[in-house]
């Protein structure tokens, strides 16, 4: 598969500048992180990486992206680099689910609670955290995106009700599992 030059004029969707340029590529995802809302594509042949954006993604009918599938996808050279602007095809059997990755952060959580209901404080996807209340008088709860991304979430919203197991951490509380839902298994009572 390679790249072939550009057969049409496409506004790229970030900056909404015409991307005259624009040509085909094939690849494979190097990493994306649904936290951040971005991620990058090792192409096949001689390019540098292509950013991928989670906008063009969902715009083109894909909620994610794995680390390790292959992709085709028409790239634009823009003044910040390479970046896609098109998601033509997606093949998810040679990649790594999200559980299966070492998470990027050095801070290990081994799980110390049982699961407990708790309410999302608020979360950045920037920044890769936030913090989880489970309640006005107990301490809150931190939660990293690395956490997220291994129990399988894209994102947290405000108030969203989630379940969560925790540890300690070096400066508190912090979230080692989350399940969506608001049922507590059998015998227990929050």
């Amino acid at each position: 598969m390679g790249a072939r030059e550009p057969a049409r004029r496409e506004v790229h969707p970030h900056t909404g500048e015409g991307a005259v340029g624009t040509f085909e590529v094939s690849g494979s995802i190097k990493w994306f992180d649904p936290s951040k809302g971005y991620g990058f594509i090792v192409p096949d042949g001689n390019l540098s990486e292509i950013l991928v954006h989670v906008s063009c993604l969902r715009r083109d009918g894909f909620k994610t992206a794995c680390e390790g599938a292959r992709v085709v996808c028409d790239v634009v050279n823009s003044s910040r680099g390479l970046q896609a602007v098109r998601i033509h095809a997606m093949d998810d059997s040679p990649a790594i689910h999200p559980s299966q990755l070492q998470p990027r952060t050095h801070v290990a959580v081994i799980p110390e609670s049982d699961w407990e209901r708790a309410t999302v404080k608020w979360f950045n996807r920037l920044h890769g955290f936030g913090f989880l209340s489970r309640g006005p008088h107990m301490p809150d709860i931190f939660v990293h995106a690395d956490t997220l991304r291994r129990c399988g979430f894209i994102e947290l919203r405000h108030d969203q009700v989630v379940l969560v197991r925790y540890g300690k951490g070096p400066n508190g509380l912090v979230a080692a599992e989350l399940r969506l839902g608001t049922s507590l298994p059998p015998g227990r009572n929050a």
